[in-house]
């Protein structure tokens, strides 16, 4: 018989997945985000020149791209709950080998897997969110990329804590791996079962059907899946919003602080406050951004975002100063805080696709975003200045704001 999706509260199983799933978003920005204090230590363990762990570095985006594509076929042998969670204890237990790890290229090597790893849990963390959201009726996923911010700045602090004390790398990524692997486990008992379409009506209907109910016929002639010409050019649209996001996230994590001291002269401490800013900003945007996706709808909460992130780098930028690059960049993160959920949902919702095929697609091409923003700002800084080089975030901006009539109004299927 048909899936409603009801509009009234939710249930208590629906409340119980969302919390699961907040979970495994936490965890997984957690695990990985407990490596990154410690790369000074495994820079001077392994005697690395800063171009070589640079390349190595590189690994992780390389294998996220490789192996992104490969998460809609898990999702659909595995389906998307006993991916993400058990991916989580993969990707732990694969962060055990970097202490280990003798030169760059095994470093660089178990990046690689990492990042292959972290590509395809999060395909399925998203699609285990969306699941949950169409059983809510309203936008969740902003809050579960809202609570993945806050592993990632937990993960961070725990790295930087036992850096400061000076904890051994494998004893403290040891902790990381059997904490955030138990929380996966405990969660994973909580998280929606049955079939990847279960919450979609029409998509009901047909399953429904295809078993030999008389009573549920077809709906909407969704029982036909294959890719049209109207999806290619919406799933094309999808993922340049998606990769604007990740050239406007990058910008602050990789060029924020040497714009500020390099530039702007200001101390360690000060220029390291730009991708604090950044990510605070963000943060707060997927916290408090689904009451706003409902209330106004992604299509014009994008197209405000991306001029908001337009104006307010374009601005600091134009007055350059300590106070106002700071402001930019948090102009920036919040601008497009609810930017890639907003992509991956009408991704997920395109019709004629086969579960988590236009999710993954567009996971993939953000994918490409952080791994070309780094070098494509990086050549414009060597011919010009970094100041021109950053205009890159005014120009993501602008074409958020442009792009944003591919999304519609809707915030549930």
């Amino acid at each position: 018989m048909p899936v409603d999706v009801p509009l009234n509260a939710p249930t208590r199983q629906a409340r119980l997945a969302r919390a699961a799933v907040a979970a495994l978003f936490l965890t997984n920005g957690a695990v990985f985000f407990n490596v990154v204090p410690r790369y000074p230590q495994i820079k001077a363990d392994l005697d690395l020149s800063n171009a070589t762990l640079g390349v190595a570095l590189a690994a992780f985006p390389l294998g996220a791209l490789l192996a992104g594509l490969l998460a809609a076929a898990a999702i659909r042998r595995f389906r998307s709950s006993r991916v993400a969670a058990l991916g989580i204890v993969l990707l732990a237990a694969t962060t055990l080998a970097i202490p280990v790890a003798p030169n760059w290229i095994v470093f660089a090597a178990v990046l690689f897997v990492v990042g292959a790893l972290d590509s395809i849990i999060d395909v399925a963390q998203n699609a285990h969110g969306l699941r949950v959201q169409r059983l809510y009726g309203r936008s969740i996923l902003n809050s579960l990329h809202g609570v993945w911010s806050i592993g990632a700045v937990l993960g961070g602090l725990m790295g930087a804590a036992a850096a400061g004390l000076r904890i051994p790398l494998a004893v403290h990524l040891g902790v990381s791996a059997a904490l955030f692997s138990l929380i996966a486990l405990v969660a994973y008992r909580f998280l929606l079962p049955g079939p990847e379409d279960a919450e979609r009506p029409a998509e009901a209907q047909n399953l429904a059907a295809a078993d030999g109910h008389a009573a549920a016929p077809p709906a909407r002639g969704e029982g036909r899946r294959a890719f049209t010409g109207a999806a290619v050019r919406m799933l094309a649209a999808l993922g340049v919003l998606a990769a604007c996001g990740a050239l406007v996230e990058d910008a602050g994590a990789s060029w924020g602080a040497i714009y500020l001291s390099d530039d702007l002269h200001a101390d360690a401490a000060t220029a390291g406050l730009a991708v604090v800013a950044l990510q605070t900003a963000m943060t707060v945007g997927r916290l408090t951004g689904d009451r706003v996706v409902d209330r106004f709808g992604p299509r014009a909460v994008t197209r405000a975002g991306g001029l908001l992130a337009a104006l307010g780098m374009g601005a600091a930028l134009a007055v350059p100063s300590v106070g106002t690059a700071l402001a930019g960049f948090a102009l920036a993160g919040l601008g497009v805080a609810t930017l890639v959920p907003a992509a991956m949902h009408a991704a997920d919702e395109l019709p004629g696709l086969p579960p988590g095929t236009g999710l993954t697609i567009v996971s993939w091409l953000l994918r490409g975003g952080f791994l070309l923003s780094p070098p494509l700002v990086g050549f414009v800084s060597d011919l010009t200045s970094l100041r021109i080089g950053l205009l890159s975030v005014v120009l993501a901006g602008v074409t958020t704001a442009l792009l944003a009539r591919t999304l519609t109004n809707r915030t549930s299927a």
